[in-house]
């Protein structure tokens, strides 16, 4: 494997969990939203990674990590006995979004060390090759 190739697939395993990042920092911002723009409470929103053929000219595809699908979590969350939120139903209750603070918090650290390492290696593949052309002069 080339140096380019390695530095695409980096590339786009960075762009890969930025976008989870981007979604844990939405979920955790409406862990409290009960009202939508299509009604309801807020659902927890999920990143669903897949691989990726990179074409290479002259040599075989590699694997590369790219988003697939962005869904919503399908779980209920918690109702909360409120009557005086303006979202509460005629019992009283209120239907909270289903965004658990701890798993994302969770979901947060994992994403944000896979997107280092991932980082690393990019600093890596600069560093050979500074070092690769050093050795030509």
């Amino acid at each position: 494997m080339n140096l380019i190739s390695g530095v695409d697939i980096t590339a786009g395993a960075l762009a890969a969990q930025k976008t989870r990042l981007d979604l844990v920092a939405q979920n955790i911002a409406n862990a409290q939203t009960t009202r939508t723009a299509e009604g309801g409470p807020y659902r927890r929103k999920i990143v669903a990674f897949e691989t990726a053929l990179l074409q290479r000219a002259g040599g075989t595809p590699l694997q590369a990590v790219r988003v697939g699908a962005i869904t919503h979590d399908a779980s209920a969350g918690q109702k909360v006995f409120n009557p005086q939120h303006p979202d509460a139903g005629p019992d009283g209750t209120v239907q909270m979004p289903n965004v658990n603070l701890a798993y994302e918090m969770v979901d947060l650290i994992t994403a944000s060390r896979a997107y280092e390492a991932n980082l690393t290696v990019m600093k890596n593949a600069r560093g050979l090759a500074q070092r690769t052309l050093q050795i030509g002069q």
